[in-house]
C-alpha cells in the first residue's frame, strides 16, 4: 500500500468537507443497499436549509437503516428530494409520509444509465458509497453491493468513498472495486456496523407447503436464483437439508440460505456453463455470518448487475431455477409483485430478468410463489388470486411471460395455455373459500366455459 499512501493522504477529507462540494441542482447517488454512506449523509443532511441550496436529488437503491439525514433534517424537502430505485420496508414507510419517491427500473438495465450517453440527463453528478479499506494495489472494494456502483461512480463528476473496515472484500468477478486514481475524495468513516437483516421468522405451514412443491421440481446440477423474502429463504434452507447435489448459483442477491447450502455441501457450481465453480451475484443482504463467509472468498463472484441479471446470460445455464415472491395475480395471469394498488411496496428489481432467463434456459423453470390469502387491516381474509389486479397495481410480469405459479394449494404451468385454461388453472390453486366467487367473476369476464371443471382433487383441498 506504500505506493499509494501519499495519494491517499492528499485525498483524505472530512465528511463535512466532502459534502461541501454538493451544489444546487445536482443528482447525488448513494451506494446501493448496505453500502449507503453514513457519515457523508450526516454531513450532507446538515446542510438542509442552507441559503441557495435547493433542487438536490438524492438517489439510493434498497434503503437500509439508519434513515437518511437528508430526510430527517429536511422533512419539507426544500433542499433535498430523496428517491429509491428499489423500495425496502424503510423506503416504503418514508414513502407513506411523502418523503421518498420510487424510481422504476428493470434491474439489469441499471448500468445502462451510467454507461450510455442517451441517459446523460439522468446520470449522477456526485457519487458516494461505503467501501472496504484500500488494498495494496490501490483499490477500494464495493463489498456487498457491486450492483451498479462502478458505472454510476464513473458517470459522476465527483466521486467519494467512505471507508469502513466492517465492509467485507467481495472478489471473484469484475467491476467490484474502484481505484484510488478514479476517486476525488476519501472519507474515513466512523466504522458503523454494516446493516444486517433481522433473523428469519419461522416459516408458516403454507410457506413450507409451497417450498416442498417447488423443491420437488429441482434436480441435481440445477442453477438457482432465490429472491428476497422468507419464502425463497425457506426453500434454500430446505435445499440444504435435501439429497440434491452439485447445485449452482447465479442470483442477484446472495442470501443466508446459500451459506447453509455451502456448509451442507450442496453447492459446487460444477455444472454451470458460465462462471463455472463460482456463485455469481451482484449484492448481498443477510447476517454477519453471511458477510464473514463472503469476505475474500474465492468461490464467489461479485459482478455488476447488467452481467448477473442479463436474461441472455441467465439462459446459458441449463436447468435454471428462478424463485420469487409475488403480491397478487389476476385471472388473466397478470402478476403484480411490487405495489398494493398505488402504494409502492418494493420494485420490479430483477424478477422479470430471471423470469425471462430461467424460462429460456434449457429445461429451466421460473416459479412465482405466494400464499393464497392475506388478512386486510380489518382482519378479513382476502384472496391474492383476483379477477383483476387491484386498481393502480403495477404489472411486474406480463401474462405472456408467466411460467409456473405456486400456492399452498398446488402449482400450475401457465405457458402455452389459453386465457380460459389460465383462469381454470389459477382457480384450482386458490383458497377453497374463494373458488366459487372466482368462477362467477370469470364467467362475467367471459373467460370461463361451462365445460370447465376444477379437478375433484383440487376441489376437496
Amino acid at each position: 500500500m506504500g505506493t499509494y499512501q501519499e495519494e491517499y493522504k492528499s485525498k483524505l477529507v472530512s465528511a463535512e468537507r466532502a459534502a461541501s462540494f454538493v451544489r444546487p441542482g445536482m443528482i447525488v447517488e448513494y451506494g446501493q443497499f448496505a453500502t449507503k454512506p453514513v457519515d457523508f449523509d450526516r454531513a450532507l443532511g446538515a446542510r438542509a436549509g442552507e441559503d441557495g441550496l435547493a433542487g438536490i436529488e438524492v438517489r439510493a437503491t434498497g434503503g437500509v437503516p439508519p434513515v437518511p439525514e437528508v430526510i430527517l433534517k429536511d422533512p419539507g424537502q426544500k433542499t433535498f428530494q430523496y428517491g429509491s430505485w428499489y423500495f425496502t420496508a424503510m423506503d416504503r414507510a418514508l414513502s407513506d409520509k411523502g418523503l421518498c419517491v420510487h424510481n422504476p427500473f428493470s434491474y439489469h438495465e441499471a448500468n445502462y444509465v451510467g454507461f450510455w450517453d442517451s441517459f446523460k440527463h439522468r446520470q449522477p453528478d456526485f457519487w458516494c458509497a461505503q467501501v472496504a479499506p484500500m488494498d495494496v494495489a490501490g483499490y477500494f472494494n464495493f463489498g456487498v453491493a457491486n450492483s451498479h456502483n462502478y458505472s454510476f461512480a464513473h458517470a459522476s463528476k465527483i466521486r467519494v468513498v467512505e471507508v469502513n473496515p466492517n465492509i467485507p472484500r467481495c472478489l471473484g468477478g469484475f467491476q467490484e472495486c474502484i481505484h484510488i486514481s478514479d476517486v476525488d475524495f476519501i472519507i474515513e468513516g466512523s466504522q458503523t456496523p454494516i446493516f444486517t437483516l433481522p433473523d428469519s421468522k419461522e416459516p408458516t405451514p403454507a410457506e413450507r407447503q409451497i417450498a416442498e412443491l417447488i423443491v420437488e421440481e429441482i434436480s441435481d446440477g440445477a442453477c438457482l436464483q432465490l429472491g428476497i423474502g422468507s419464502m425463497p429463504n425457506t426453500i434454500g434452507m430446505m435445499l440444504a437439508e435435501s439429497e440434491l447435489k452439485d447445485l449452482g448459483i447465479q442470483s442477484e442477491m446472495f442470501c443466508d440460505s446459500f451459506v447453509a447450502m455451502y456448509e451442507a455441501g450442496k453447492i459446487t457450481n460444477k455444472m454451470k456453463a458460465v462462471d463455472r465453480f463460482k456463485s455469481t451475484y451482484t449484492f448481498a443482504l443477510g447476517s454477519k455470518n453471511t458477510y464473514d463467509f463472503m469476505n475474500d472468498n474465492p468461490v464467489l463472484a461479485s459482478c455488476p448487475v447488467d452481467y448477473v441479471n442479463d436474461p441472455s446470460r441467465i439462459r446459458l445455464n441449463d436447468n435454471f431455477i428462478s424463485i420469487n415472491n409475488i403480491l397478487e395475480i389476476d385471472l388473466l395471469s397478470q402478476i403484480c409483485s411490487e405495489s398494493k394498488g398505488l402504494r409502492q411496496i418494493s420494485g420490479t428489481g430483477g424478477q422479470l430478468d430471471f423470469v425471462i432467463g430461467a424460462y429460456e434456459s434449457k429445461n429451466g423453470k421460473s416459479f412465482l410463489a405466494f400464499e393464497s390469502t392475506y388478512k386486510d387491516k380489518e382482519g378479513n381474509l382476502q384472496s391474492r388470486i383476483r379477477p383483476l389486479l387491484t386498481t393502480g397495481a403495477t404489472v411486474t410480469v406480463p401474462r405472456t411471460l408467466v411460467h409456473w405459479v405456486v400456492t399452498e394449494y398446488g402449482k400450475v404451468n401457465l405457458k402455452a395455455r389459453s386465457i380460459w385454461d389460465r383462469a381454470e388453472q389459477l382457480i384450482s390453486i386458490a383458497h377453497p373459500a374463494f373458488r366459487d366467487e372466482l368462477i362467477r367473476e370469470a364467467e362475467k369476464m367471459k373467460i370461463w366455459r361451462p365445460a370447465h371443471k376444477i379437478s375433484e382433487a383440487a376441489a376437496k383441498v
